[in-house]
C-alpha cells in the first residue's frame, strides 16, 4: 500500500471515541511489510487536542493528495482505495514508458465490435 504513497498524515484526538479507523490504518502503515514496500514514505501522526474529527490524508507519488474522514470511512476501505488508485498509476506509467498516450481513448465503434472467439448474445439471452 505505501509503495504508491509519498506521505501519510494521520490526525486524531486520543480522547475521541471515533479513532478506530485511524488506529487501524496507523497499524497497517507501521507493519514491516508496508514499510519495506516504500521506506521513503513519510508517516506523520498529529495528535490533536481540539474536536476536529479524525482524518487520514495521503499523498500519492504523483503528488495528488486525498483526505479521508476517518470517522465514517473504515481503514480497510481507505486501503482498498489507495491500492486501486496505485494500480491506475502503475498502468499509466507503463503506457507512458511504452510511448503510448494516456488516458487511452477507445473509439465508440470499437467498443461495439465483436471479437474472434466470441459470439454476440441473442436478445432473449440478454433478458435473463
Amino acid at each position: 500500500m505505501l509503495k504508491f504513497l509519498s506521505k501519510v498524515k494521520i490526525e486524531f484526538n486520543a480522547l475521541d471515541p471515533r479513532i478506530a479507523s485511524c488506529m487501524e490504518f496507523l497499524a497497517q502503515c507501521n507493519a514491516r511489510k508496508a514499510k519495506e514496500s516504500n521506506p521513503a514514505c513519510q508517516l506523520q501522526v498529529k495528535r490533536r487536542t481540539d474536536d476536529h474529527p479524525p482524518q487520514i490524508t495521503v499523498t500519492f507519488v504523483n503528488g495528488v493528495e486525498e483526505a479521508f474522514d476517518a470517522t465514517s470511512t473504515p481503514a480497510q476501505t481507505i486501503r482498498t482505495m489507495i491500492l486501486e488508485k496505485g494500480q491506475m498509476l502503475e498502468t499509466e506509467q507503463m503506457f507512458r514508458e511504452a510511448g503510448e498516450k494516456w488516458p487511452v481513448i477507445i473509439p465508440e465503434e470499437e467498443l461495439h465490435q465483436s471479437f474472434p472467439g466470441t459470439k454476440p448474445r441473442k436478445a432473449e439471452e440478454k433478458k435473463q
